[in-house]
């Protein structure tokens, strides 16, 4: 009988580490998402800054906050910022039609966990995401951050890297 009991130990807490394993798998950045990342301009910043709202998706609302981080700064990079409440658009920071799998190496390590595009987020609502923000959804929840971006670093770090091309290059 106690052979049983720690057969039956041992298979649990193997299923229970495994388990716990999994889940602590990095996020996978969908930096260059052809799909529609949601934004909604909130105003003018500062000093080339640039301040709007956008959605992230996630299992628990800080999956979803980071993920909307990430949103922010890909949606500068690849798809612009839409117009709105004063603020005209910004286009997107990259014009090559191919970025992203053409500096794809340089993307991933610029967006995974706790990567550099962090540092070209200068504010954002961390807190906890008022009700409004954070929509409880099938699998998990749907949260709105309002973020402040530094755009004109963030050009400048790209810049440097040779993701994009400088303002002052010739057509």
């Amino acid at each position: 009988m106690t052979k049983k009991i720690q057969f039956t130990f041992v298979l649990l807490l193997a299923i229970v580490v495994s388990t716990n394993a999994q889940s602590r798998k990095e996020r996978k950045a969908y930096y260059g998402s052809k799909y529609n990342v949601e934004i909604e301009t909130l105003g003018v910043g500062n000093d080339g800054t640039k301040l709007f709202k956008v959605w992230g998706y996630g299992k628990k609302v800080n999956d979803a906050v980071f993920e909307a981080k990430r949103n922010a700064i890909s949606a500068a990079i690849f798809k612009g910022i839409p117009a709105g409440r004063g603020a005209s658009p910004t286009p997107a920071l990259t014009t090559e039609v191919d970025a992203e799998t053409k500096h794809q190496e340089f993307f991933d390590e610029f967006f995974k966990d706790g990567g550099k595009y962090l540092q070209y987020v200068n504010l954002s609502g961390d807190g906890e995401p008022r009700e409004a923000d954070k929509i409880k959804m099938k699998k998990g929840y749907k949260v709105g951050v309002a973020v402040s971006i530094n755009h004109t670093a963030l050009r400048k770090y790209l810049e440097e890297k040779g993701v994009i091309r400088s303002l002052t290059t010739g057509f």
